[in-house]
């Protein structure tokens, strides 16, 4: 299905799938496993890895020797990204934009942004609220008359040709539970920048499965993000050949547990990282899967999943955040 489409090998793949008998215990309720996009294995991990398999495949595929991308000072992608570029031999240039207020000095110079600096990006720092798309045609045209090729990725690799990677984890996590004998009632995942949980939807519906989705939602309202996902899912199904697959009612989203704003902590994301440590020695990222592994054991502990349910949930990676919030986090 995706074999016409170019790609690189970044990622380690594929990605365990994992039970969790104690966090299944001490809740009470389904059983959860865990689908770990968190050993991708490029700079820590995380889902944005493989999207960047595809991303990054396009970008040398037009001969560009620069990459352009965009995220929080906090993002996972540009993480990925960096590293990638340095995998791959391409330069990277990073606009960051400032969407957590007053924060921290560990949240402005650890975690990930101590990580895009070992990488050697350039990070170019924006204010909240900057309009990307001009931000990174400007970026890009200086490039230009420097005598580079710039590639334009954006946020979360969350196009048509990054959400190709979550098209394939799709396939792979049925073929997983095939092979396993495991009945998958119900996948749930963090959606943000809605590539991962488009590229699932896509993926799981071409492949005929009619399993229901559920995205936890980090930073918009529920209308807006499930626009947004069903936009391009739309579009990447049109891209892959399958139009149609997709419809609106297979897109769920349920952006309750997002708090005051994007990155910013939460009480039911605190319990949830120290919940999935203490029961099952995993670390969570606090802006993500923190966040959606939160939101899943309140509905689990609302009844909203059956007893005798399998639940997968998806780690997307991006424990590096952790050390970002050590002033905020409460152990």
């Amino acid at each position: 299905m995706l074999e016409k489409f170019p790609r690189v090998s970044l990622a380690h793949l594929p990605t365990p799938l994992e039970h969790m008998p104690r966090l299944s215990k001490h809740l009470g309720g389904p059983q959860i496993w865990v689908k770990r996009d968190d050993c991708t294995g490029l700079a820590t991990g995380g889902n944005k890895t493989r999207k960047l398999e595809f991303s990054m495949a396009a970008a040398l595929a037009e001969g560009a020797d620069t990459i352009v991308t965009v995220g929080a000072v906090q993002s996972n992608h540009v993480r990925q990204t960096a590293a990638a570029a340095c995998k791959l031999g391409l330069a990277c240039e990073v606009l960051l934009e400032h969407r957590v207020k007053r924060p921290s000095e560990p949240y402005a110079n650890s975690g990930n942004v101590l990580l895009d600096r070992i990488f050697g990006a350039n990070l170019r720092e924006y204010p909240d609220g900057t309009d990307f798309a001009a931000a990174m045609d400007k970026v890009a045209d200086e490039i230009r008359v420097a005598g580079g090729k710039p590639y334009l990725i954006p946020v979360g690799a969350s196009n048509t040709v990054g959400a190709l990677g979550y098209v394939n984890c799709a396939i792979e996590l049925l073929q997983q539970a095939g092979a396993s004998g495991l009945a998958i009632d119900h996948l749930v995942a963090a959606t943000g920048s809605a590539g991962t949980q488009a590229g699932l939807i896509v993926g799981l519906r071409a492949m005929q499965s009619d399993m229901p989705l559920l995205g936890i939602g980090v930073n918009i309202p529920q209308a807006a993000q499930e626009e947004k996902v069903y936009a391009l899912a739309t579009a990447t199904a049109d891209y892959i050949g399958r139009p149609g697959i997709v419809t609106r009612d297979d897109i769920i989203a349920n952006c309750n547990y997002v708090g005051s704003g994007y990155g910013a902590p939460t009480e039911a994301m605190n319990e949830a990282v120290l919940l999935l440590a203490r029961t099952e020695g995993l670390l969570l990222d606090p802006v993500y899967s923190g966040k959606a592994l939160a939101g899943m054991i309140d509905l689990i502990r609302k009844g909203e999943f059956g007893a005798a349910s399998n639940i997968v949930f998806l780690h997307t990676g991006g424990s590096a955040a952790l050390f970002a919030y050590v002033d905020q986090l409460r152990t």
